[in-house]
């Protein structure tokens, strides 16, 4: 083999070890290929029973921590956020039949929304969603809505369309 060949050859597995070890550190502690190798300090140990054979520990539930919340990242920054607390009781209504998947107090709650006004990030045909948002003293539908996007996000809009706020749901 040419020292040409050598060294590339020793470059590439100087690179591959590198790889490997952002790899190994990215999933969890720098030894991803060995399980066993990670151990949970609080974790239960096997217990034997009196006919020898050990029993499994039983698992405890997982600690709830502020890191363990989901991250709310806004998907046009360019839009305002609300905090959900802070929208009218009828939208958190109108949200809590959402995560339900219903039924609506309206025929056309659901219906495609074509944001033709375009105030959301473009997305295709079917994307959004809208769903009316009761407004009390209202003869019809009224102003107020709830549009969702396809990957979960959420949009309030008070004044039917013109403006949209998105929900952020940390608060």
């Amino acid at each position: 083999m040419s020292s040409r060949n050598r060294l590339i050859s020793l470059i590439v597995l100087v690179v591959a070890g590198l790889v490997a070890t952002v790899v190994a550190l990215l999933d969890g502690g720098g030894d991803a290929g060995n399980p066993s190798a990670v151990k949970s300090p609080s974790a239960p140990a096997a217990t034997a029973t009196r006919s020898g054979a050990t029993s499994a520990p039983k698992p405890s539930a997982p600690a709830k921590s502020p890191t363990d919340l989901p991250t709310w990242v806004p998907t046009n920054t360019a839009l305002a956020d609300v905090c959900r607390s802070k929208l009218p009781s009828q939208a958190l209504d109108t949200l809590g039949l959402i995560a339900k998947g219903g039924p609506y107090p309206y025929r056309s709650d659901g219906i495609v929304f074509e944001n033709r006004e375009s105030r959301l990030p473009r997305q295709s045909n079917g994307y959004y969603h809208e769903f009316t948002v009761v407004t009390p003293g209202s003869d019809d539908r009224g102003t107020r809505r709830v549009v969702t996007g396809g990957a979960g996000e959420q949009y309030w809009t008070a004044d039917h369309y013109a403006s949209f706020q998105e929900i952020d749901s940390r608060c």
